[in-house]
């Protein structure tokens, strides 16, 4: 009975929308009737995914999520595991869990505000990065951080780590807990520094939730931040929209400002299937190579 309204939650929300998904096939109109557009509309098969692999702009979209994917990957993943470790390192409990909390609170800021904020303090005129760097003599003049595509990845990394390391770092922080703190006694004993500690102690023991997040991120390279970088694009509008254009916002603008429903459920219909694809490649290559897997 208590599970009973999330699985009627999840039957609502997750599974009969992807009735949905049979308009891919389609070439659905509207005007027929939100019910007779699913079961009228004329079937043209693959089209829409053909159309889709041959169009520039979504290989250009696709090509930038994984990019950006990857980058968050590299320098997003472990973050939140190093910050965990020097964290529980920490022997002050006050000065501990003053940080613990102060890194959790961009969490809960919104991805409108961060681009916004990010709008002002790299501002070319008033900007305060621009200011110092210019006071420092490190630039002859203001750099265009918001109107240059070569600025995007990074701030796409740094606001990506800056959020999100905190909340993430719960979960190592609880598998760390969860160690026994003998180990670590018996280790010190043996005189084993802080860092052999680590390499030999935590990590091993917080090796199987490292490997279960990791296939979970594998399978998440297919999609991006739409918040993000929808908002970079009103910030900015045309300047660093090839830069800031991937899946979620390209799928966006065909479903609902172009009305394309068929075609955007084509595009969202792949990113689903490769995500599929990707979760089961990477847990099949962690079951071979690390013994552990999700299933």
């Amino acid at each position: 009975m208590l599970v009973l309204p999330a699985v009627v939650w999840m039957i609502v929300f997750n599974y009969i929308p992807m009735l949905g998904l049979v308009i891919s096939f389609k070439e659905y109109d509207l005007f027929l009737g939100p019910i007779k557009g699913f079961t009228q509309s004329p079937w043209v098969g693959l089209k829409q995914f053909q159309e889709a692999f041959t169009d520039r702009y979504f290989l250009h979209a696709l090509r930038n999520t994984i990019l950006y994917s990857l980058l968050k990957m590299l320098f997003g993943f472990p973050a939140p595991i190093i910050f965990a470790i020097l964290l529980n390192e920490v022997q002050n409990l006050r000065f501990k869990k003053f940080f613990q909390t102060v890194s959790y609170l961009p969490h809960f800021i919104s991805w409108v505000f961060v681009s916004g904020f990010l709008y002002v303090v790299l501002a070319t005129d008033e900007g305060i990065v621009n200011k110092i760097i210019l006071q420092l003599g490190i630039v002859q003049k203001p750099l265009l951080f918001l109107a240059s595509e070569k600025y995007v990845p990074s701030l796409v990394v740094v606001s990506h780590v800056w959020k999100s390391f905190g909340w993430e770092s719960i979960i190592y922080i609880a598998a760390i807990t969860g160690i026994d703190p003998t180990l670590y006694e018996a280790a010190a004993v043996d005189g084993a520094n802080r860092w052999t500690r680590i390499w030999h102690i935590t990590l091993p023991c917080i090796k199987s939730t490292i490997i279960v997040l990791l296939i979970f991120t594998v399978a998440s390279l297919i999609s991006a931040n739409f918040e993000f970088f929808e908002q970079m694009y009103l910030l900015r509008n045309s300047i660093i929209q090839d830069a800031t254009e991937i899946i979620d916002t390209y799928t966006y603008r065909m479903g609902i400002q172009l009305t394309r429903y068929s075609y955007a459920a084509a595009v969202g219909m792949f990113r689903s299937v490769a995500a599929v694809i990707l979760l089961v490649i990477a847990n099949s290559t962690s079951r071979r190579l690390m013994g552990q897997s999700l299933y």
